[in-house]
């Protein structure tokens, strides 16, 4: 792969102060107080982004992340040139590609946001060490990838270094107060002697999800001015709707928030300003994301360990789980689920706590497995909001009730009494009436011939009984 220098923008210069700002989860340039910083500080920056070898050595660089990756890349690209800078491309180490940078254009100082997962931190260690070698500074960001820093509000006493439970994080996380919304900038000036890779294409990833969502900082504000805007299925019906399978009135911006095109403190002061019991739902929401990244910045070892072990002795049924996954299980709502998944990359909250449970506590398989292949598939697969909330639903992580079962038919009834969630994405079941649709296995005779749809893979009360049975 060749890089390239482009010609440089009409207001670019040369000579200065230069500063570097990594771009990590936060691919935009509206509320950006990274890029804010190094403006201020420097007379001309260098927005990059690396294509970090470790990130695909760890796994977490799958398809359809991949190929929103690089929607976001584009649209970040397109932001910039339109003041006047643009998007700086490397491929390789992170570490080193930024040392590199560092060499090539004499950076007093390197700017990121804060992580809270073992690579984050462990990257921004590893780039302290190293730049401290060139002389220059690496200064760590609060309060870009979530509303409040992990840190911000702690419990009283002693020993408490993080909340465990989500109500008192979110007495305290709400009286916190935001920072301010902060402007993009109207022009950045871009060193015109650094090269640059080519910026990835997603037509060139192969093996993404076929309703894979269209990523970048321009859609996600769009998608989220409309959304507030919407009187009927918008961020005004979310408190009573955002569990309705069906109606999917949910705000779909969890891609974005993770790839960071779209500021949470600026969603929380835009919700707000709208109101009404929707927009504090929806508030809630983005604190539970707060809640998680406080909790796994606090217990870093609980991305693969219980953090409430319940000395499970868990089950492993390779038939059960490959039925599961591929949305095989009998049990029409969870396979509707499980196959939103694979076809968009992304599931209606209310599936993935309903799957979650089913593989957990019905099933009684290790979570671990299940965060991992939701992880291969999610666009908006976030280790801190995947792994806590799979911990959740299997009873090992945050749940004051961690012994909670969803029964998949009571759950079906509840949040798709008609059916028609089922019938969108298990097209064997398409032409049943009603709520019928959520257990075909009952019809006899030729009527059970007419279709091609397992029975349930498990007997609901054995399950429950066996349940109980291993939590003691």
């Amino acid at each position: 792969m060749s890089r390239t220098t482009p010609p440089a923008p009409p207001s670019a210069t040369s000579g200065g102060r230069v500063a570097v700002v990594l771009f990590t989860s936060d691919l935009r340039v509206h509320d950006q107080p990274v890029l804010r910083a190094a403006l201020r500080g420097a007379d001309e920056v260098v927005p990059l982004f690396v294509l970090d070898d470790g990130v695909r050595e760890a796994g977490f660089a799958v398809p359809n992340r991949r190929a929103f990756l690089a929607d976001c890349l584009a649209g970040l690209d397109a932001e910039l040139r339109a003041r006047g800078g643009r998007l700086v491309v490397r491929t390789g180490r992170v570490v080193d590609e930024v040392a590199r940078v560092v060499a090539e254009t004499g950076a007093l100082t390197v700017h990121v946001a804060g992580g809270v997962s073992g690579y984050a931190t462990g990257r921004e260690q590893r780039l302290r060490t190293a730049l401290a070698a060139h002389g220059c500074e690496l200064a760590v960001h609060d309060a870009v990838i979530t509303v409040l820093p992990p840190g911000a509000v702690t419990p009283t006493g002693a020993g408490s270094d993080h909340f465990a439970v989500f109500t008192p994080y979110l007495r305290r996380w709400e009286t916190a107060g935001t920072r301010a919304v902060l402007g993009a900038p109207r022009t950045v000036r871009v060193p015109d002697r650094v090269a640059s890779d080519p910026l990835p294409a997603r037509t060139s990833v192969q093996n993404t999800s076929p309703g894979l969502a269209t990523g970048g900082e321009r859609t996600a504000r769009k998608r989220f001015t409309a959304w507030l805007a919407d009187g009927v299925s918008g961020i005004a019906g979310y408190e009573d709707q955002h569990d309705d399978l069906p109606g999917d009135a949910t705000s779909r911006l969890s891609p974005y928030f993770h790839f960071g095109c779209l500021s949470p403190v600026e969603a929380v002061h835009r919700a707000r300003q709208r109101g009404g019991p929707g927009a504090e739902a929806f508030v809630r929401q983005l604190a539970w994301r707060d809640f998680h990244h406080q909790v796994l910045a606090a217990r870093p070892a609980a991305a693969h360990a219980d953090y409430r072990p319940r000395h499970d002795a868990w089950r492993s049924d390779p038939a059960e789980i490959d039925a599961w996954k591929a949305g095989l299980t009998g049990f029409p709502v969870v396979d509707a689920a499980m196959r939103q998944l694979a076809h968009e990359g992304w599931m209606h909250n209310r599936g993935r706590l309903l799957v979650a449970s089913f593989l957990t506590k019905t099933l009684y398989v290790d979570w671990r497995l299940g965060a991992a292949h939701f992880l291969s598939l999610l666009v908006d697969g976030d280790l801190a909001n995947n792994q806590m909330n799979w911990q959740w639903a299997a009873g090992t992580g945050t749940d004051t009730r961690p012994n909670r079962i969803l029964n998949p038919l009571a759950q079906a009834k509840r949040f798709d009494p008609h059916g028609d969630y089922v019938r969108r994405w298990v097209p064997e079941l398409a032409d049943f009436a009603g709520s019928a649709v959520h257990q075909p296995w009952r019809l006899e005779g030729p009527a059970r011939a007419r279709f091609d749809y397992p029975d349930p893979i498990v007997d609901l009360a054995e399950s429950r009984a066996r349940f109980e049975r291993a939590r003691g």
